[in-house]
């Protein structure tokens, strides 16, 4: 296992270089000069000129991307083009509002989709299990943005239940308990009805095999058949759902941060792109694609974990 770990950890980072690549070409021939976007198009050639230096444009591109790797092996992106404040210290305090929305929304998830799950499909071809399945696939025909803005609108504007938007910098017990709730509610509603189709499938899935059967004609009894056997077998999809999603907690649910005015990674995002703010767009993209490879290595140890018959290779 060990020899594993390291064997993985050495491929992250031909990966990473892929990816520092990919992001640098992006940005430098496609997003456009950044001179122009940061002052316009009105430039003297003068102030072109200072602008191009300040940003390191006059290089060369092979030294361009050498300070780029710099920066992200320093995790050092300079100054935010729109705010002029740190990056890092802007994505440091942005951290914390997202994974208490996203975290807290993943285990609420977790709790509800799970044991739905196992009971429609311990009923399965029932008329509860044809019914539960409709109301999947009509709740997830549904916009998440028509969720976000009725539930909005009718919660926290015409029954006034919840505030509408709102964040407290100083009180993490505030927001779980004032302005958490009705994201969280809204968000478990948007993401309920695909992840309990997602896990129902599996759970059918191994009900199906002949280990089940044997364990019934050894006169286990039915939840001991279903959570101590079935279910520990059908976790490698739900690991795998779960550590994909987790990169993405830093980011948060992108517009439930935008609707009801939390101050996460994904509304940080969203602002860097309406205002082309390049450092901030690129130290999250490599935030996120570092977060991935880390999870991915997890999920194969938890996979290990599971099931000692997985081979590791």
């Amino acid at each position: 296992m060990f020899a594993y770990i390291i064997r993985r950890l050495w491929q992250m980072i031909p990966t990473m270089l892929g990816v520092m690549l990919l992001v640098f070409v992006l940005f430098n021939w496609v997003g456009g000069d950044p001179t122009f976007i940061l002052e316009g198009k009105r430039l003297t050639p003068e102030m072109l000129a200072n602008i191009r230096v300040q940003l390191g444009l006059d290089k060369s591109l092979p030294e361009q991307f050498f300070l780029f790797v710099k920066q992200v092996l320093t995790y050092d992106f300079g100054n935010s083009w729109a705010t002029q404040h740190e990056v890092t210290h802007t994505l440091a305090t942005r951290v914390g509002p997202s994974l208490m929305l996203a975290g807290s929304l993943l285990v609420l998830e977790l709790l509800t989709a799970l044991p739905i799950a196992v009971a429609v499909a311990y009923f399965r071809g029932s008329l509860t299990d044809r019914m539960v399945t409709m109301i999947c696939t009509v709740a997830m025909s549904v916009s998440s943005l028509v969720y976000i803005i009725v539930g909005q609108y009718q919660l926290g504007f015409v029954m006034d239940w919840f505030p509408v938007m709102g964040w407290d910098d100083d009180s993490m017990l505030t927001n779980l308990l004032v302005y958490l709730p009705l994201p969280l509610l809204l968000g478990v509603l948007v993401s309920l009805a695909p992840s309990v189709r997602f896990y129902r499938s599996f759970v059918v899935e191994e009900l199906n095999h002949d280990y089940v059967r044997t364990a019934r004609a050894k006169g286990l009894s039915e939840p001991k058949v279903l959570f101590k056997h079935v279910l520990r077998n059908a976790l490698i999809p739900v690991v795998t759902n779960i550590t994909m999603s987790l990169p993405f907690l830093m980011l948060g649910s992108m517009l439930l941060e935008r609707f009801f005015g939390i101050p996460g990674m994904g509304n940080e995002l969203l602002n860097a792109v309406d205002k082309s703010d390049f450092p901030v767009i690129k130290a999250i993209t490599i935030t996120i694609a570092g977060a991935a490879m880390v999870f991915n290595l997890l999920a194969d140890v938890l996979y290990k974990w599971i099931d000692p018959r997985v081979q590791l290779k």
